[in-house]
């Protein structure tokens, strides 16, 4: 973890944290730290396709806000660029699933990241993503950082 992590530690997770269209979901951050987030939620009844099983939007959801807290995790504000999902397994409504972000490489500009979906232990659904990290720092930072 670099100076401005964990410095500014609180403040970056409270801006990651504050996410609304994933708390409006129920998703929750359960871990956090530079280049690596976990977040879970509980499925509920409204978030199932019409076969019962998890939407596949609902998983990407998920996934998506725990890369974004992984690659936001250093405090300079990161978009992401492109995201590849593969769904293996399915899960169903009252089941809690979780996402792991882990970043796989990060230089300059650019972060690659691998996230693994699962269910209990069953992994079921991948993605890779690329982010794309701006100048721009979205905490305040003091005179020495």
């Amino acid at each position: 973890m670099g100076v401005v992590q964990e410095k500014h530690y609180e403040q970056i997770y409270k801006q990651v944290k504050n996410d609304p269209y994933a708390q409006s979901l129920g998703i929750q951050l359960t871990k956090f730290e530079a280049g690596f987030a976990e977040a879970m939620l509980v499925v509920q009844s409204h978030m199932v396709n019409a076969y019962g099983t998890v939407h596949g939007a609902v998983i990407y959801a998920l996934a998506d806000h725990a890369f974004s807290v992984a690659c936001n995790a250093y405090g300079k504000t990161s978009v992401g660029l492109s995201t590849t999902i593969q769904f293996i397994e399915s899960a169903k409504s009252g089941d809690k699933i979780a996402a792991r972000a882990t970043e796989v490489k990060r230089n300059y500009r650019t972060g690659f990241y691998r996230i693994d979906i699962f269910h209990e232990q069953n992994l079921i659904a991948t993605m890779e993503a690329v982010s794309y990290r701006k100048d721009h720092y979205f905490i305040e930072l003091d005179e020495q950082d």
